[in-house]
């Protein structure tokens, strides 16, 4: 009896344990802001792009609500010699384009998929806009890592990889 009772016991509590819900992958565990350390497309032979350079820059903030803001640069883009955004050049327009993306709006987390979902009110690239983009995607310590699945360049075959790390406060100095 002692036996059934303890194996009974145990089901339950595996039971509990694979219903509740998980905080890795919540909105909760998401909120704040994080900078951005890689952003890359990889291709099925395994070639990588770096689409902004070596060293792409960015910010991304999740706030508690579900809102959202994301910003990627390349480093070290050019001047616009005019110094003057409606009167650039071409060439200057097209660097401008493909070393920027961002986009902003709500979010959603789904922790049992592993998907997050941004809702995408407003893109620089307006084909996302009014979208929802979902990711795979996986929160390791302070290191979130998704996959892109048709990103905004580079072909059909590409599927983007992207990390984000968080930015942590310094502790607040004690009161003199």
């Amino acid at each position: 009896m002692h036996l059934s009772r303890s194996l009974t016991l145990a089901a339950v509590s595996l039971l509990l344990l694979a219903a509740a819900p998980r905080e890795q992958g919540s909105s909760k565990q998401l909120a704040g802001t994080w900078t951005l350390v890689l952003c890359d497309n990889v291709y099925p032979d395994g070639r990588r792009v770096q689409l902004y350079g070596p060293e792409p820059q960015g910010l991304l903030m999740f706030d508690a609500q579900g809102r959202y803001s994301l910003h990627i640069l390349r480093a070290g883009r050019a001047r616009f010699a005019s110094n003057d955004k409606s009167q650039g050049t071409p060439e200057e327009y097209k660097a401008t384009v493909q070393g920027s993306n961002s986009h902003f709006g709500r979010y959603t987390v789904d922790g049992a998929t592993g998907t997050l979902t941004f809702h995408i009110d407003h893109a620089s690239f307006p084909n996302w806009e009014g979208t929802g983009q979902q990711r795979a995607f996986t929160l390791t310590g302070d290191e979130l890592a998704y996959t892109v699945p048709v990103p905004t360049s580079g072909g059909a075959t590409a599927v983007g990889e992207v990390k984000w790390r968080r930015v942590r406060q310094a502790p607040s100095p004690a009161p003199r």
